[in-house]
């Protein structure tokens, strides 16, 4: 079996990246969190300002189309899964049924293992005036594996109430116990003797020898009841705590800390950790198809896991080999598989994307004001306007209304990036610096890709 170049980034539409490079049954673990069907539009920005992010959870077509257009990526999910592995299926109560259904189509209902409830959060006002409904508080993350699947088992701590409860009991030092009883319903071994005087209760009989409980006493685990009986202590420290269910209630929100980066549906750290050591072991190779900021793959590898990460927007996948450098992990920009290089491929990104791309190369930050701060859509380092249009021959009119901007930012100076410019937007700079004193300077793409 060939096996994937791992510790990569790939950008691109997951279906075409996992078919063009991962083959067959090589990946031990996918994290997928597509965009959730929740027809709302996403504009953000990024980290210091020097990324705009925009994404919009909206399917022409209806719940159809993203069913489509879902159905085709996981089926390249499960060709790539190994037969002894796991995925991990993230959505919101928008498409989960739908996606369930999809799921048990592809890789077979009898491999369902869990419906996981994610709390995300405590609240939230979903209801609008005149609108009856409950606050939708939870993701679902739907569970999937087969063969001889891996499974690291994981606890939580116990609840404080049930604490207080069952662990009521403390030794001189502070430990929490709980008792058990000594006595069994059926005779067996050593179970006639006298315990501080005590024997067990009619119909029952010593669970341990006298050796056995000569040993307790000295190890201090033996507890006694008002009348005198003898039970065994079991210590709160010494127990691996509660087993993991499927509703998950503890883990927080990606919050406003360090660990958050702008992206309005990012997911915390501590959730892609507790997927990624249930259901992996180190060296596994986890593959995260829809990256976005990177959690999944930054996770995996300060686990030591292999990874591989997608995501179609150039951006994002920037901002994940950013991440990964923190940890410590050397990948460049150069690095990243697909990332648009040739005037073609710049002039076909989405155009946030594009924006990016112009305001990085200038080495300049976007607006403040997503939509546009009068006409400029980004800053240099020292300060002067800029403007961005994904058009070839832009004219005389991009260049007034241009000018018009420099004059209310009270700037005598600016860049405007195109793919190309018109004779007249070359004259109406000239006029602009002989009549008004404009210093306007007009650079193309291929400049751009020249200079760099």
């Amino acid at each position: 079996m060939a096996s994937p170049q791992v510790n990569a980034i790939y950008c691109g539409d997951c279906k075409e990246v996992l078919h063009q490079y991962i083959p067959d049954n090589s990946i031990d673990l996918i994290y997928a969190d597509p965009p959730f069907f929740s027809n709302r539009h996403y504009e953000v920005l990024w980290g210091d300002g020097y990324e705009l992010r925009a994404f919009a959870d909206r399917w022409k077509g209806g719940i159809e189309n993203y069913i489509s257009w879902m159905e085709d990526k996981l089926r390249e999910c499960e060709r790539v899964l190994k037969k002894d592995a796991s995925i991990y299926l993230h959505c919101d109560w928008h498409a989960s049924h739908y996606l369930k259904v999809q799921m048990d189509k592809i890789f077979g209902a009898n491999n369902f293992k869990s419906e996981i409830v994610w709390r995300r959060q405590t609240a939230h006002s979903d209801t609008k005036q005149g609108v009856k409904n409950y606050g939708h508080i939870h993701d679902t993350v739907l569970f999937y594996a087969r063969g001889n699947y891996t499974w690291v088992s994981q606890f939580l701590p116990y609840d404080q109430d049930y604490v207080e409860t069952f662990y009521k009991h403390k030794d001189p030092d502070g430990r929490r116990f709980t008792t058990s009883d000594l006595t069994g319903s059926k005779p067996g071994g050593d179970v006639l003797y006298s315990w501080h005087g005590k024997k067990p209760y009619k119909g029952r009989f010593w669970a341990y020898s006298k050796e056995n409980m000569e040993k307790f006493e000295k190890e201090g685990k033996l507890w006694y009841s008002k009348t005198g009986m003898a039970r065994l202590k079991h210590y709160l420290d010494d127990m691996s705590g509660v087993s993991l269910q499927d509703v998950w209630t503890d883990i927080k929100p990606a919050g406003i800390g360090k660990e958050r980066l702008g992206y309005p549906t990012q997911k915390p750290e501590a959730l892609l950790e507790r997927i990624i050591k249930v259901s992996s072991n180190p060296t596994d190779i986890v593959l995260d198809p829809f990256c976005g900021c990177g959690t999944a793959v930054a996770i995996a590898h300060r686990l030591g896991r292999r990874w591989i990460g997608v995501d179609v927007s150039p951006t994002a996948c920037k901002l994940m080999a950013s991440r990964l450098r923190k940890l410590g992990f050397s990948i460049q920009e150069k690095n990243i598989i697909g990332l648009p290089r040739t005037i073609e491929q710049i002039q076909a990104m989405q155009p946030f994307e594009f924006q990016n791309w112009v305001v990085q190369k200038l080495m300049a930050r976007v607006s403040k004001t997503l939509v546009g701060d009068m006409g400029i859509d980004g800053w240099t380092l020292d300060n002067r306007p800029i403007q961005v249009k994904q058009s070839e021959a832009v004219g005389r009119n991009v260049i007034d209304n241009f000018e018009t901007a420099l004059t209310r930012a009270d700037k005598k100076s600016g860049i405007i990036v195109a793919i190309s410019f018109g004779k007249g937007a070359y004259e109406e700079v000239a006029r602009a610096k002989l009549e008004q004193g404009l210093e306007i300077e007009l650079r193309t793409v291929q400049q751009i890709l020249d200079q760099t």
